[in-house]
């Protein structure tokens, strides 16, 4: 029995604020690809906004400008199906319109205790020491995963 699950931040800078016209078709669809997500195998969790039903309205630790993302999942595979093979690639992919391409990484993997819900603030740590330091069991990415810790 594997102790550990995925833990998960993306961040994206948006161009205009989340209420303005730009943004309405990103908005538009946050529910119907969060509900997505919340019914894909492997989805454990994700940081909601307790009046929005989202993380767009939870505390930014980027600033006001950068919206977060922050779930668990049973393991990488599970979130790279729903990233990359669900309705989720179709808004990913149209990403440029509503968000500014950062200079930094943007999303970072990381392991937590099977039941452990990370804060962003916890998220936040890792996406840094990935910017600082590249892929390590710490903080990794897609293209660098690790394995869970061993027992």
């Amino acid at each position: 029995m594997n102790l550990y699950q995925l833990a998960h931040l993306n961040v994206a800078a948006m161009r205009e604020p989340l209420d303005s016209p730009g943004m309405a078709e990103f908005v538009a669809n946050l529910d119907r690809i969060n509900a997505l997500a919340d019914q894909a195998p492997g989805f454990v969790w994700r940081l909601k906004d307790d009046e929005a039903g989202s993380a767009s309205a939870a505390t930014r630790p980027f600033g006001d400008r950068v919206l977060v993302n922050v779930s668990v999942w049973q393991d990488v595979e599970s979130l790279r199906r729903y990233a990359f093979e669900t309705a989720h690639a179709e808004i990913w992919r149209r990403r440029r319109e509503w968000f500014d391409r950062m200079t930094e990484a943007s999303l970072v993997l990381w392991y937590v205790p099977n039941g452990h819900c990370p804060t962003e603030w916890e998220a936040a740590d890792r996406l840094a020491h990935l910017r600082a330091n590249g892929a390590t069991a710490y903080a990794f990415t897609f293209r660098q995963a690790f394995p869970p810790p061993a027992l």
